[in-house]
């Protein structure tokens, strides 16, 4: 089983993340550790072509060692959680290529805040954390390379064009609002539980609730 995030910086996905696989004692593998290890490789490139270049190459090559990563999990018969944005639909059929070699089931969780100010107000917190540390990353996971501020964030957007909300066939695939208002975390992983299996995933011992989208 491949349980794979999906959804923007500051939506609380990570959390979830951790979350999940603790909740499951599954292996979490986090496209930002790779990201957050490539500083010293970003200066490099940043001296021989446009940091933005350099940042969409060490992007790529992030994506890239997650998937071996996560192929070689799978090779051991381990069931996983994929933290990363999944934002564009190439970073989908990588992950269905994954499952079908290794005949995995292929679930995703997508995280989207329905109240912007909360979304923009844990942003800044992060943030504010990463620069309370000297600019390296903060306790929370918040990375040198992740949006700092809001207009970080509408950059990003405006960048992605509405690449990101893209159709994702049959996938099961689960929408959780993580500002919910008194939803905690413990709520939204139990939710995510039923879900899975409710969608044929393994038994997980929960009472099903939530059906299919």
């Amino acid at each position: 089983m491949i349980i794979a995030m999906k959804g923007h910086p500051g939506t609380g996905k990570s959390t979830l993340a951790n979350s999940i696989a603790a909740a499951l004692s599954l292996p979490l593998l986090d496209k930002d550790d790779i990201r957050d290890s490539s500083l010293p490789l970003q200066h490099t490139l940043s001296s021989l072509t446009s940091p933005s270049h350099a940042s969409s190459l060490l992007n790529d090559l992030s994506y890239s060692a997650i998937w071996r990563l996560a192929s070689t999990q799978l090779r051991l018969r381990h069931s996983l959680v994929v933290d990363s944005p999944l934002s564009r639909r190439a970073h989908l059929d990588r992950l269905l290529h994954l499952a079908s070699s290794h005949s995995a089931r292929l679930f995703i969780v997508e995280c989207k805040p329905s109240d912007e100010a909360e979304w923009r107000r844990r942003l800044e917190l992060r943030a504010a954390a990463a620069a309370s540390e000297g600019g390296e990353p903060a306790a929370d996971g918040g990375g040198w390379h992740k949006p700092a501020t809001w207009r970080d964030i509408e950059r990003l957007l405006e960048g992605y064009g509405g690449c990101t909300d893209y159709d994702v066939g049959e996938v099961p695939r689960i929408v959780v609002d993580t500002t919910a208002v008194g939803v905690g975390v413990e709520e939204l992983v139990s939710g995510v539980l039923e879900f899975i299996e409710s969608c044929g995933g393994p038994s997980l011992d929960k009472k099903l609730n939530s059906t299919c989208n």
